[in-house]
């Protein structure tokens, strides 16, 4: 394969053209470099992809487990279809972040940025939660069936919900969702991602029930939820 690189707004763009299979160790070797050379934010743009088979699916969790141990962010874009059928059947759409285009991916590690320095206020997990009764509906992102689930939002925080439901998913699972934050801002539309589900034994008064976190959030969207959570912490002891 062949690997074109070239730098934009702090992110290392890989160009990859050609096939993602047994040969490909200089794809595993580039990204080695780039980590220790040159940036920990990676965007692998696949449009010259032709082909990723099954050894390609390792290379693949090879350089995403080396980019992690690394404290990086590697993402992907512009995916050829065919290679998008192939990362659903194998999970992996859960695991990467693909974007529709180098501009979104571009923009989407500035968004990270934003959030982190939000996550490093204290917000992540033990930031303040409101109760919050409102109604949420959800349904699995990466899915052929375009079902909707309804539940009541437990309580809120500016990076998470704790909701009770009809369906409840698997920790791991991303979820389109339907935040009904009323009477302002409104019905919010977001992916979030299921991070912690309880236990009949342990929570009987909380079941079913799950936990997510809001999941490639726009620095938008955050900041409408952060500053719904502001306005109602003056009223609530939690």
């Amino acid at each position: 394969m062949k690997i074109g690189f070239s730098e934009k707004q702090g992110v290392a763009i890989l160009y990859l053209e050609g096939n993602i299979d047994i040969n490909s160790s200089d794809f595993i070797e580039t990204v080695g470099w780039v980590l220790n050379n040159k940036t920990k934010n990676i965007l692998c743009n696949m449009e010259g992809v032709n082909l990723v088979d099954y050894i390609g699916i390792s290379v693949l969790a090879i350089i995403y487990k080396n980019v992690y141990n690394h404290k990086g962010t590697i993402k992907f874009c512009n995916v050829p279809n065919h290679v998008n059928r192939l990362f659903s059947i194998v999970g992996l759409s859960r695991v990467l972040e693909i974007y529709d285009n180098e501009d979104k991916a571009i923009s989407s590690f500035y968004e990270d940025k934003v959030i982190s320095q939000i996550a490093d206020k204290k917000l992540r997990r033990r930031f303040k939660r409101i109760p919050f009764k409102n109604t949420v509906e959800y349904k699995q992102k990466f899915s052929n069936l375009d079902v909707f689930y309804k539940g009541k939002i437990l309580n809120l925080s500016a990076i998470g919900a704790f909701i009770i439901g009809e369906k409840i998913f698997s920790i791991g699972e991303i979820l389109f969702t339907k935040l009904y934050l009323m009477p302002n801002p409104g019905i919010i539309e977001l992916d979030t991602k299921v991070i912690w589900v309880s236990n009949e034994n342990v929570h009987p008064l909380e079941y079913p029930a799950m936990g997510v976190e809001f999941y490639n959030i726009s620095t938008e969207k955050q900041q409408v939820i952060f500053d719904f959570v502001e306005r109602n912490l003056a009223g609530s002891n939690f």
